[in-house]
């Protein structure tokens, strides 16, 4: 499911919204399913998997860091909090935060990648840019330096703090009021 969704937002993304009439306008995708349609019609199931294997060679090692780092935190914060369940809020926000920069870090060129792979369509009057992942690997260091491989990280990474301590705070915070017939243990949580 991944691999298409983030090909259907680079698409749209990408899209270019200043044209110079308004025929050329109306062309333009105007969601998702629009996108989604569109590369189904002109490159088939095959085009809509465009960047899959990059996909799975990115997320599987970023979801292995993701959670270790934020277990191996955790308990470097608060040791003793997966058994007993008592880690405070500083702890879950922390932890959350520092597993998603960490999985950024460790993915962030196939990312970069992938990203290319998928910004290209297919014309008639040009072939695709890159041939696979190697080439446009290759073909991206020669033509802008290693440099390009870490473009925007800054932006990932401060993201990805705020966003994943939220997430691994909301989910801890979840399960105990799940597991613990809804109340939430108020002792040292700030």
């Amino acid at each position: 499911m991944l691999s298409p969704v983030e090909l259907v937002k680079i698409r749209l993304q990408l899209q270019n919204v200043s044209h110079a009439n308004l025929r050329e306008a109306a062309a333009s995708h105007k969601g998702p399913v629009s996108v989604a349609k569109s590369i189904l019609k002109t490159e088939g199931i095959k085009g809509i998997y465009r960047g899959f294997v990059i996909t799975v060679l990115r997320d599987a090692p970023a979801h292995g860091v993701y959670f270790w780092t934020y277990e191996y935190m955790r308990e470097q914060f608060h040791p003793g909090c997966r058994k007993n369940g008592q880690e405070n809020l500083r702890t879950m926000l922390t932890a959350g935060g520092l597993a998603g920069v960490a999985s950024w870090l460790c993915c962030y060129p196939l990312d970069v990648v992938k990203t290319r792979l998928q910004a290209q369509t297919p014309s008639s009057s040009s072939p695709l840019k890159y041939k696979g992942i190697l080439d446009c690997f290759r073909r991206s260091v020669k033509e802008e330096g290693y440099c390009v491989l870490w473009r925007g990280l800054g932006t990932a990474v401060a993201r990805a703090f705020v966003v994943n301590g939220a997430v691994f705070a909301a989910y801890e915070i979840a399960l105990r009021c799940l597991f613990n017939n809804g109340s939430i243990q108020t002792e040292n949580t700030i």
